[in-house]
């Protein structure tokens, strides 16, 4: 059933996106199910998007442009949309993160989420969000277009980070492949923070550090449902040095590699899993 449903463009930027579509689908005079055979979809998911109940995702939406010939204004919207869908007390932070120059992160149970296959943030945000697992992570996939710019990433794992199952041996073995990917990147960097350290100043949790070209430095921390974002001087200049200490302490980025890709092939290699997990 074609849904025709009034949208109050003003009630989010998914009810903008929605509206935009449907006015620029009629301007082009194609109903939805004429524009959904043109961009290999149904008109009921084009109705769906028309109407908010559904997220686009970055491919729909170039198609839709290239289709209706509106010079990429959809996708101009899709990254106020995506950014939208994060949780409310974490968007501020996506902000930050979009303009930085330079970040530096401390992950202490979890790979980085610029550095996450779609697959592994699928399987971590099931476990919490399993009624918006799509949306969820179509966000965090548009927010790793941060990299396209080319910031200065440098990133310390915990070893328990590689050691930490998420989803299946499979999706953790491309996960680990992904990580390897980054050695060639001059703008990205990974160290693994190993277990023979011993205590060490990343402890207390994992924290970003964000640098940017005229703004000031900003100390970025998070507990399970609140985001803690600060500039002040004093927190940045301790955080800072303890970021400094926990590089001089991890593995450099050629061994940090060696580790991964031992991790990689002994722990979620292709030899047939015991507990019947993922192996694929």
């Amino acid at each position: 059933m074609v849904n025709i449903r009034d949208l109050d463009p003003s009630a989010s930027p998914l009810d903008y996106f929605g509206a935009e579509l449907r006015r620029l689908r009629e301007a082009a005079d194609l109903n939805q199910k004429q524009l959904g055979a043109i961009v290999f979809c149904t008109g009921s998911l084009i109705g769906q998007i028309e109407t908010a109940k559904k997220v686009p995702t970055r491919e729909f939406t170039e198609r839709v442009d290239m289709a209706l010939g509106t010079e990429g204004a959809l996708g101009r919207l899709l990254g106020l949309v995506l950014r939208s869908q994060l949780p409310h007390w974490f968007q501020q932070y996506a902000e930050m993160e979009a303009r930085a120059t330079y970040i530096s992160t401390y992950q202490c149970q979890l790979v980085y989420g610029l550095l996450q296959t779609q697959e592994y943030a699928e399987a971590l945000l099931c476990v919490d969000h399993p009624d918006k697992v799509d949306e969820l992570v179509a966000a965090r996939m548009e927010r790793q277009r941060v990299l396209q710019r080319e910031p200065a990433l440098w990133v310390v794992l915990d070893e328990s980070v590689l050691l930490q199952k998420v989803g299946g041996r499979g999706v953790m073995r491309r996960q680990l492949a992904h990580l390897l990917t980054f050695q060639q990147n001059p703008w990205v960097n990974v160290q693994v923070l190993p277990f023979s350290v011993g205590p060490h100043t990343g402890m207390m949790g994992s924290f970003t550090l964000l640098r940017f070209d005229s703004d000031p430095d900003i100390f970025y921390a998070e507990s399970y449902d609140l985001g803690h974002m600060t500039a002040n001087p004093q927190v940045i200049r301790e955080r800072s040095v303890g970021y400094a200490r926990l590089q001089a302490m991890a593995l450099s980025p050629e061994d940090s590699a060696d580790l991964i890709a031992r991790v990689m092939e002994e722990r979620y290699g292709d030899q047939p899993a015991v507990d019947g997990s993922d192996v694929a």
